[in-house]
């Protein structure tokens, strides 16, 4: 993959952690490098990016705290998807990444095209949410 794709994506994976960009924003960088989506993956610790020809670069996720509950819960998941679009002063995305894994989230898949999230967790089971209009 080109350096500079890699670099964006790497960018925009800081940026997450660090608050510096809201998801509308690093969704925007990511398709205007030419990206068309993303997997996070609790378990293996990693964020997969995807060019359409599927080319992909794969990063490593800063340490992330708990592990992948057992039972998918599709509820609180999107009341933890809710919190994060509000964007509280307590929000960040480490914690977001500890609470969905104790809901049985163990990854995501981020879509530009179909503009949406595809949460999954150990079973199979899934929740949707669709980007905000």
């Amino acid at each position: 993959m080109e350096a500079q794709r890699v670099r964006t994506a790497q960018a925009c994976l800081d940026a997450a952690y660090d608050r510096t960009l809201a998801f509308p924003d690093i969704v925007g960088r990511l398709i205007e490098a030419g990206f068309e989506g993303y997997v996070v993956d609790y378990r293996r610790n990693t964020t997969t990016y995807f060019l359409p020809d599927g080319d992909n670069v794969v990063l490593a996720n800063r340490v992330s705290v708990g592990t992948v509950a057992a039972d998918f819960d599709p509820q609180a998941i999107a009341a933890e998807v809710r919190w994060a679009q509000a964007d509280p002063p307590d929000y960040s995305y480490a914690a977001f990444s500890k609470s969905v894994k104790a809901h049985g989230c163990a990854g995501y898949i981020v879509s530009f095209p179909g503009r949406r999230v595809l949460y999954f967790g150990r079973s199979a089971d899934t929740h949707v949410e669709h980007f905000p209009q």
